[in-house]
């Protein structure tokens, strides 16, 4: 069967400094895929290319067996790849409803359209915002949300697009450690009911280690390691990696739960 994502060795510079060198990995449907690695690493560069934002100087992406390389980001959104950022963007003079209702209209060609088509797309964002645990905020505006209701919002508008995979930047940047870890608990809930792919970045590695079912390593570009959470955290290369980086792991973890304390900065 082909894989979601399929990523071979993906390159790029920039004058002369190799910011991704030689990256292959792929994804399922369903799964969970942290990409770790300390500041620089190459993370943000990798997701850019992925979504169409930056073209790779060597490599292919595939998405369903689609090359997606040379293809500008919105061609990529129409087929299936949503993306939350690490700062978070709504309007925030609309209601909750409203913000959810932009994204539908702009996936179904009819943003122009808006205010007199809205109506129709109405039931559609509040399925999106009971998915996420919105359904009793629809009609507040999106000013008045809190931090973490922001990112939940944030989360129905990257499902507006029906999305095959899921990039996440940082996506509990800036949230409550309780928050953090109810937010990815719910982003892999639909992802494994809904067999949508999610690629994220991610400092606070207890959420990492809860929630990806694989990890990635990157280390000034280059792919150091790849494999299940236990796997990737007895490695001695990531280890030093992250020690060089101020991360502490704590032995009291060791039995596979939540392995790591937060990093003290943040990784990308």
């Amino acid at each position: 069967m082909t894989r979601l994502l399929e990523v071979q060795s993906l390159s790029k510079s920039y004058a002369g400094v190799q910011a991704v060198r030689d990256v292959s990995f792929d994804l399922d449907r369903g799964e969970i895929l942290a990409l770790i690695g300390p500041n620089g690493a190459g993370k943000s560069t990798c997701f850019n290319m992925l979504n169409g934002q930056i073209r790779p100087d060597a490599g292919t992406i595939r998405i369903d067996g689609e090359p997606t390389v040379g293809k500008p980001p919105r061609a990529v959104w129409r087929m299936g790849v949503g993306r939350t950022f690490q700062i978070t963007a709504t309007f925030a003079s609309m209601t909750v409803r409203e913000n959810v209702q932009v994204a539908l209209l702009s996936y179904a060609h009819a943003l122009r359209r808006f205010w007199g088509s809205a109506a129709k797309d109405a039931d559609e964002a509040d399925r999106l915002l009971g998915l996420v645990g919105m359904g009793g905020y629809a009609e507040r505006a999106a000013a008045e949300l809190a931090y973490g209701d922001l990112k939940r919002l944030e989360l129905a508008i990257a499902l507006a697009n029906r999305p095959k995979l899921l990039l996440m930047d940082e996506p509990t940047a800036g949230m409550a450690p309780k928050e953090r870890i109810e937010l990815m608990r719910l982003t892999a809930e639909i992802a494994r009911r809904e067999g949508i792919g999610v690629l994220f970045t991610e400092h606070d590695m207890d959420v990492v280690f809860e929630h990806a079912d694989r990890l990635m390593v990157l280390s000034r570009g280059m792919l150091i390691a790849e494999g299940p959470p236990a796997e990737v955290r007895r490695d001695p290369e990531v280890q030093a990696i992250y020690l060089g980086e101020g991360l502490v792991y704590d032995a009291r973890h060791q039995d596979g739960a939540a392995g790591a304390a937060a990093a003290t900065g943040a990784h990308r």
